[in-house]
This record gives structure tokens, sequence and C-alpha cells, in this order.
């Protein structure tokens, strides 16, 4: 569907991302280091984050978990505690299962990109991101932000462009690791990054036009929300006697959800949730007592 082809042309459009790119770079905290857990931290919080609320957050969480060794070796309230505010308590979840098997294999975290796919929450966006940001190592790295330049640029005016049509050609112009810092797969996917924030801030967003786009549904008065708040009593009740009961914990949340214009929710929808949410490991039932 691409209405581009030829090598040439190929080449024109990298000739103008990159230099896209120079003019709109940001010059980001996790952009300092090719250390590659650093880079694998900043890389799961900026899935469906916005950058102004992952800087601050990622060096806090670089401070207090500085390496997988650290991250194995917290308790997952503690990393569920310091993962709060960023949404989506399954990946600080599954960053801590991934630390521990990074960890027990010597704490060096892989490149190779098939080691990095069998890590508990990262896919293969993720994975080529941290081989291109850490190591230089050419891939297809198709997030948002990249698919909306290659839409905007290749696919003008159409709707509907699926990854497939847009794979071959990420492959084909991402550039070989050749010792050129102005042109290697780090600096290549910085440009991408920078010039589709840029036209996301400017234009109708490119991306919208993907077939794989889906409109993210609204978050307050959702079941997504509803964990999440679950979660954050269980959070800083932790260690009182009393106060993670089936009981205690259906009135908070019920209190909660009516001061927000939602009807109350029963002993049994609370303890609906919280048995999801311990089947998912976020939490563990002792004594009638519920603890994250």
């Amino acid at each position: 569907m691409s209405l581009i082809a030829s090598e040439e042309d190929l080449s024109d459009f990298r000739s103008r991302v990159l230099e896209r790119g120079r003019e709109l770079y940001r010059d980001l905290p996790w952009r300092r280091t090719r250390d590659p857990y650093q880079i694998w931290i900043s890389e799961v919080m900026l899935q469906q984050t916005q950058v102004a609320r992952v800087d601050g957050r990622w060096q806090r969480w670089c401070e207090r978990f500085p390496s997988p060794d650290a991250l194995a070796a917290a308790s997952s309230a503690d990393v569920l505690e310091e993962w709060q505010g960023m949404g989506y308590n399954r990946r600080a979840l599954s960053l801590w299962k991934a630390a521990a098997m990074v960890s027990a294999a010597g704490g060096e975290m892989p490149c190779a990109y098939r080691d990095l796919l069998e890590l508990p929450g990262i896919g293969p966006a993720t994975a080529a991101g941290i081989r291109a940001f850490a190591f230089s190592l050419p891939g297809v790295y198709l997030e948002t932000n990249v698919r909306s330049v290659f839409i905007h640029e290749l696919f003008p005016g159409v709707d509907g462009v699926s990854d497939k049509d847009l794979v071959p050609l990420v492959e084909r112009c991402c550039p070989p690791d050749d010792g050129n810092p102005e042109d290697d797969p780090r600096s290549w996917y910085y440009a991408l990054l920078d010039y589709g924030a840029h036209l996301k801030r400017t234009i109708p967003n490119p991306s919208r036009r993907s077939s794989s786009h889906v409109r993210q549904s609204r978050f307050e008065g959702s079941h997504r929300q509803k964990r999440a708040a679950l979660l954050r009593l269980l959070l800083a009740q932790d260690g009182q006697s009393e106060g993670g009961s089936l009981e205690a914990l259906t009135t908070e949340l019920s209190d909660a959800e009516v001061k927000s214009g939602r009807p109350p929710l029963s002993e049994g929808d609370v303890l609906a949730l919280l048995e999801e949410l311990e089947r998912e490991g976020f939490c563990h039932c002792f004594g009638g007592i519920w603890h994250s």
C-alpha cells in the first residue's frame, strides 16, 4: 500500500527524518545512558504515558532500584508502591518478575532479541527499543510516534494502514551500526520519536489512520479504575491489623466511589476484585486480612 518503494525515495525520506530529528531533538534523561536496565525501565514507563509524567519518576525508580538485582530483591509491595500514579500496575509486576529472571541468570540484561522476548512484559517493540538505545543494534522498533512518521510521510491521506505495510519499510530504513553516531539505530529512532511527537502536537495524529489504532476507553468509573483504587488502599493499609479486612476495604472503596458520583460497591463486588488481583499476584489473604 506504500506510495513509495524505491531505495531512492526511502533515502530521501530518511534524510528528511534525520534533519527533522536534529531540529526537534529532546534531551531526555534516559537518553544520557546506555545502561540497558535503565533504558528498559524508561521504555516500559513511556508506554501510553506522557514524557512529562515519566521525567522524575524514572530517576526516582532508578535511584531506588538501580539494577535488576536490586529490583529483584525488593518486595512486590515496594515495587507496586513506587509505581503508583504511572497506571497499568501489571507493568510493574512484570518488571519485578523479569528482574528476578535476569538476576537469577547473573544480573546482566540480555541483548539478544529472543532472550529479551522471554522476559515477562517485554514485547517486540520494547525488545527492539532496548537493543537500539542500549546497544545501537538494528531492528523493527514500531511504536506510536514511529508509526506516526511513517504514515504521515509515506501514506498521506490513506486510512487503515496496517503494521504489515509498515514493518518492511521500518526494517529497510533502520541503518546498521557502522560507527556513524549521527545515523545509527539509536540516533535514527530518536529522530523518528521526536519528529513523531512533533507531528502529534501540530497536526491530527497520523497514527489514528493506522488499522491498529484503538481509542483508549474511559478510565474513571471503569473496572480498571476500581482495581487501581483497591490496590492503592491495600498498599496504604498494609501492616495494619484490621485495615485490610474485606469489610474495611469495602467501606473505603465505596466511600470513594460515592464521592465521585458513582454507586457504592457491595462486599461481593470488592471480594471479586480482590480475588482477581490475587490471581494475578497483586495481593494475598491471610487470616481474613488482605495484603499487597
